[in-house]
């Protein structure tokens, strides 16, 4: 098959953003493997009988009528689609991930060119563009003197890779300068669902907050409407959108003015329930999950402050639940951050801090679009409610010393409360030993391809 013959379908976003519908050439589309599967489970026939009728009335003709007439939501489980949404904001893109059955992945921090990437600017004014502008070039300054600083920090030792050492002193440089990006930079994301899934998705955010969310809400639907008319297309009930729109404008951002540094603030396991699992848990090796039985024990609820470079990785754990936080500056500053800069660059950065918020209060913006000038280093309110076996695979993941150091001090936390909470009941909990510490192995965790 001819690569180049295959016809994605596409569209441009209002940003000079673009979502594609990716073409894979199957002979068998998604909406004719939903088909077939929806077939196979009304009839005793065999597959062999159910391919034959695809043959001959082909997937538009039977979908047409049973798929969406039949109003199944399950039988749109059974086709899946890949979709690539490019040039969209950092809060587009946790929008768009901010769904529990999300799979996909999204351009790292560190292997972007922020040199002349594009940032996303709803105010569109010479002072706004001023305010980004002085962002990037305080993030390419940064990234040039800690070129320079961090090797005298952390010389290579005799028997280090130079090339993989080298990557890791870069990592280390984006890691720290990440942080004064605006979260209006733009980053690129692929997104692997089902039909089902992206239509119930859809339906949230086309009364998402941020007008960026809702152009590309309404670009999906037209695209997978052109792309799957059997499967999209749903009438809409007006109940169901006012009341989509309600919640989703009123109470979709989390705030927290009295926001915990960290702290266990809800505690509903039963111990009785979860020392039936005393004699699992304590024999369970590292590297290996609790079994999903045990979150029958109940939940716990943790909140902390965060900043929003790292929510951005801790908002890939979908099996627990999370809240979007609204990125304000009304936390402070990641001290972390400062702590990592050259002592002359962090004076420079404090008071960049301070005269940019000072800059873009005039703006006169809404919350929500006031957010795309706001840098990724702020610390924000989360909340975050989870069973035992989720939970503990969080804190055990992301305790490692390849995790960001601000997102790795709270499950460190969560992971030491955990198990003086649970010890009792046979938790244990297998962390990270080592200290927090330069590793070039950091260097390692790329996509490359092999010679």
């Amino acid at each position: 098959m001819d690569l180049n013959s295959l016809k994605h379908t596409k569209k441009q976003l209002s940003n000079d953003g673009m979502v594609l519908v990716l073409n894979t050439g199957a002979i068998i589309s998604p909406e004719a493997e939903a088909m077939l599967q929806a077939l196979h489970s009304r009839s005793i026939g065999g597959i062999n009988s159910h391919l034959e009728v695809l043959a001959k009335k082909g997937p538009e003709n039977f979908m047409a009528n049973f798929y969406v007439g039949y109003g199944h939501k399950s039988i749109g489980d059974c086709g899946t689609v890949t979709i690539f949404i490019e040039g969209v904001s950092m809060l587009a893109a946790k929008a768009i991930q901010d769904w529990p059955l999300y799979s996909g992945q999204e351009a790292s921090t560190r292997y972007i060119d922020f040199a002349n990437q594009p940032f996303v600017d709803p105010k569109s004014t010479k002072q706004s563009k001023e305010i980004l502008e002085k962002w990037r070039a305080f993030y390419m300054k940064g990234l040039e003197k800690l070129g320079e600083e961090l090797p005298k920090r952390f010389p290579r030792g005799e028997n280090e890779d130079e090339k993989i050492y080298t990557k890791a002193i870069k990592a280390r440089a984006f890691d720290i300068m990440r942080s004064f990006l605006p979260s209006g930079a733009t980053t690129n994301l692929a997104w692997h669902t089902n039909l089902r899934q992206a239509a119930d998705h859809i339906m949230r955010l086309r009364h998402h907050p941020l007008k960026e969310v809702v152009n590309i809400a309404e670009k999906l639907e037209e695209l997978l409407l052109e792309t799957f008319p059997s499967s999209f297309g749903h009438k809409r009930y007006e109940s169901t959108e006012e009341f989509n729109k309600y919640w989703m404008q009123k109470e979709y951002y989390y705030t927290n003015k009295k926001s915990p540094d960290f702290s266990l603030s809800r505690n509903a396991i039963d111990k009785k329930i979860l020392s039936k699992y005393k004699k699992i848990l304590e024999k369970r090796p590292a590297k290996t999950e609790i079994p999903k039985e045990v979150a029958e024990a109940g939940q716990v609820q943790f909140e902390f402050l965060l900043d929003f470079g790292s929510f951005r990785d801790i908002q890939r754990h979908r099996a627990v639940i999370q809240r979007m936080p609204l990125v304000t500056t009304e936390h402070g500053f990641g001290e972390w951050y400062l702590e990592e800069l050259p002592k002359d660059l962090e004076k420079e950065a404090l008071t960049l801090l301070k005269t940019q918020k000072q800059e873009t209060k005039k703006l006169k913006l809404s919350k929500a679009d006031e957010q795309y000038y706001i840098p990724m280093g702020y610390k924000l309110p989360n909340k975050l409610v989870g069973s035992i076996p989720h939970i503990v695979y969080l804190s055990e993941l992301r305790c490692t010393r390849f995790v960001h150091p601000t997102l790795r001090s709270v499950a460190i936390k969560i992971a030491e409360t955990l198990r003086k909470k649970f010890k009792n009941e046979g938790l244990v909990i297998h962390g990270d030993k080592d200290h927090d510490r330069f590793d070039i192995n950091r260097g390692k965790h790329d996509i490359v391809a092999k010679n």
